[in-house]
């Protein structure tokens, strides 16, 4: 019995060799933008009683706070699931860059024709993302913060 045990142990030891754990990394970004909310098939009434301030013709801002969370198996040579500053560049250059100090209805090409609520614009975010991850890297989780009461995550569901 003592023997069978003792196998058993060696046996996990040497499989837990081979099984590398599964980390998540986040990196957090922040950028400043400008939307309204506006359903272009209402009337301006019906936009204010639905989206109420958030639909003013001038427009308002917010300072968004972006958390991208990727997953992956450490690179045995690094420890790293990704290189951090890769990832930040990754997210600079295909998100904060095309939406920081612009008009989320008027300037960004990926929201042209939707309704800028923060869940097309995560959704939006999502999808620029997704096509420039490393290989080995998943893309788990977008969380996006509005306002210190409102954010929006999204798994890729």
């Amino acid at each position: 019995m003592l023997q069978s045990s003792a196998i058993s142990l060696k046996l996990l030891n040497f499989a837990s060799l081979y099984i590398m754990p599964v980390f998540y990394l986040t990196r957090k970004e922040h950028f400043n933008a400008a939307h309204k909310l506006y359903n272009p098939a209402w009337t301006k009434e019906r936009n204010d009683e639905v989206f109420g301030k958030c639909a003013n013709e001038n427009w308002h801002g917010h300072n968004f706070e972006l958390l991208v969370t990727v997953k992956g198996e450490p690179n045995p040579e690094t420890g790293f699931i990704v290189d951090a500053k890769l990832l930040s560049s990754i997210i600079k250059t295909q998100v904060v860059d095309v939406l920081d100090h612009r008009n989320l209805n008027l300037d960004v090409p990926f929201m042209a024709g939707k309704i800028c609520s923060i869940e097309n614009l995560v959704w939006g975010i999502w999808h620029e993302l997704l096509q420039h991850m490393p290989a080995g890297v998943t893309l788990h989780c977008i969380r996006l913060v509005e306002t210190p009461r409102i954010f929006v995550e999204y798994f890729g569901e």
